[in-house]
Formats: structure tokens, C-alpha cells, sequence
């Protein structure tokens, strides 16, 4: 079912299109009360889809290397003592 609600997007085309073409971004109404310019929101959207991901990855190998050296250090301990 649709209803009569209208919303404002910005459709930004992926600079590598390997996996998506491009991202909509559905305004705020208060972005859009507020009088945010076009261009605003246009660098806003380009700085989101360029936004790294690094830090997510880096979490989370650190995670793993953790838990592998905690475990390790577990079993040679329980080795020494037992």
C-alpha cells in the first residue's frame, strides 16, 4: 500500500561501481525546515560514502589476537601447573 507521504533524496553514483551503482540518502525534515543547502548535503552524502571502514576491521582482528593470545596463554599456564 502506498500512502501520500513525499520524502527528499539525494541518489550519490558510487565512484567503484563493483558492488553498488549508487546510495540514496533520505533527508531529515528538520535537515530540510532548517534551509541546509544543497551543496551541504551533497558533500555530507560524498563524505559518508567515502567514509573508511578500516576501523571496523581493525577491531576486530585485534579481537581475534586477543582471544588467541588469551587462550594460548591459558593452556601454557594450565600445562606449567598441572
Amino acid at each position: 500500500m502506498v500512502k501520500g507521504i513525499s520524502r527528499q533524496v539525494i541518489v550519490v553514483h558510487s565512484p567503484e561501481p563493483k558492488l553498488f551503482e549508487q546510495a540514496i540518502f533520505i533527508l531529515n525534515d528538520e535537515a530540510v525546515k532548517k534551509g541546509v543547502t544543497e551543496d551541504t548535503l551533497l558533500k555530507e552524502a560524498k563524505k559518508l560514502m567515502a567514509a573508511p571502514e578500516k576501523n571496523r576491521y581493525f577491531w576486530r582482528g585485534a579481537l581475534w589476537a586477543g582471544s588467541g593470545a588469551l587462550a594460548t596463554g591459558a593452556l601454557w599456564l594450565l600445562t606449567v601447573l598441572l
